[in-house]
């Protein structure tokens, strides 16, 4: 009985399959099921023709293998600044004119993208720590094109451009030997510092901008003249200088290309959402010249990184903090280590009154011209008396400078009592 069922099932598919079969197939009557004998099937099958079954049957779809899946792409600090933006957007002729601007610089973009690629993490992580909108870290390409060593004709000096007055008064350290208006560590605490203060004096960021730019007493009195006569007092409505009125446009230009550069034919470089910096700490003076060489780097990339260090000689106060690329951090400190020569070879001079530039530089083995580059005097500019000056020491081979106070500058180990506060 099996042989019968599995028989007639085959007969039923051969049957279909050889609908287009020669005619020697029709000469073969097929028998009657109810009638033919399990003998007789057997005859008839070794009479049938043989026919490929197989390749009658439907050939399966061909399997397609899936393209591998791209690779996510790594995090990137344009997303997560992005994600943040919190003002209000403006929109008009002078946004325009500056989106314009940009989109025709596109080599001036990428300078500035070049150079804020080493300080925006820091910037925004500071600015999310606080809660702040992210376009603030915008705000740099406006005030210096992020450029640490930016100086302005109004005597505005650093990333953030702050002047002298106000630097102090949000404790930026300033002297002979250091700037912290340069200090990028430094001047973003105190830049945010000082923009929390004018949104809170305000209540609106735009004028907090226009307050960073102007002036807050400039523009507490500008609101108050408005308030006099009945007119509002947002941004747009007040009387303000022309470089103000331009001053958040800008900010939003630079927000609409970060938002979108393609749409202003621009290419952001891919700015990795990860430190870009560390610091180290360093107890005992050093010059500019050595610590670069100690790091591995050259002196123009680590005066970019430490632009607070504005003459030869970093000169420590027990816990001066250098700026090093992260994968220079551990050069840095192996080679410190293991350096055993002098590492100072500048000192403090106090120019008297009977002094002159001439006998300054050849008392120190320097021409005139080197004196003035390491003290960064113009040329026709003299040094008049208690100015203090860069000059080398007068022992460059010994362990200590006799020229310096309590001979400790050239120490690889300071005194106990630290270095001299004259000195």
């Amino acid at each position: 009985m099996l042989i019968r069922a599995l028989t007639l099932g085959l007969l039923a598919i051969l049957v279909g399959a050889c609908a287009h079969a020669p005619d020697q197939s029709e000469a073969v009557a097929a028998p009657e099921s109810a009638a033919v004998s399990d003998g007789a099937i057997r005859e008839w099958l070794l009479l049938m023709p043989l026919v490929d079954i197989h390749a009658q049957l439907p050939l399966p779809e061909p399997v397609v293998e899936a393209p591998p899946a791209s690779p996510e792409p790594a995090p990137n600090i344009w997303h997560r600044i992005r994600a943040g933006f919190r003002l209000p957007d403006l929109d008009g002729v002078l946004v325009q004119q500056q989106e314009n601007w940009y989109s025709s610089n596109p080599d001036y973009v990428a300078r500035m993208v070049d150079r804020g690629s080493h300080f925006l993490y820091h910037v925004v992580e500071e600015i999310e720590r606080r809660r702040m909108p992210t376009e603030i870290a915008l705000l740099p390409m406006i005030e210096s094109a992020y450029n640490p060593q930016a100086y302005s004709r109004a005597h505005a000096s650093g990333m953030w451009q702050f002047i002298p007055s106000t630097g102090k008064i949000y404790g930026l350290r300033q002297n002979f030997w250091y700037d912290g208006r340069r200090d990028v560590l430094a001047a973003t605490s105190a830049a945010l510092d000082y923009l929390e203060k004018l949104y809170a004096d305000f209540g609106d960021w735009t004028l907090a901008l226009a307050a960073y730019n102007w002036g807050e007493g400039a523009v507490s009195r500008a609101i108050a003249r408005n308030k006099a006569r009945g007119l509002p007092t947002d941004y747009e409505s007040l009387a303000m200088p022309l470089e103000t009125r331009k001053y958040v446009p800008k900010l939003q230009a630079v927000k609409n290309i970060v938002a979108n550069p393609g749409r202003f034919g621009l290419v952001l470089a891919n700015v990795p959402d990860q430190p870009y910096f560390a610091t180290v700490t360093t107890r005992d003076h050093i010059d500019v010249q050595l610590a670069a060489s100690l790091a591995e780097m050259s002196l123009e990339e680590f005066r970019f990184l430490n632009p607070a260090h504005n003459k030869p000689v970093i000169r420590a106060d027990g816990s001066e903090t250098l700026v090093l690329p992260i994968e220079k951090v551990a050069v840095f400190e192996k080679n410190l280590e293991t350096h055993n020569r002098p590492l100072v070879s500048w000192q403090a001079y106090t120019v008297k009154r009977s002094d002159k530039p001439e006998k300054i530089a050849s008392k120190h083995g320097m021409t005139l011209a080197e004196l003035k580059e390491a003290n960064g005097l113009p040329p026709g500019e003299r040094s008049s008396p208690g100015r203090r000056c860069s000059c080398p020491c007068e022992a460059k081979s010994s362990r200590t400078c006799p020229t310096c106070p309590r001979r400790s500058w050239c120490r690889r180990v300071p005194s106990p009592s630290g270095p001299s506060a004259t000195s």
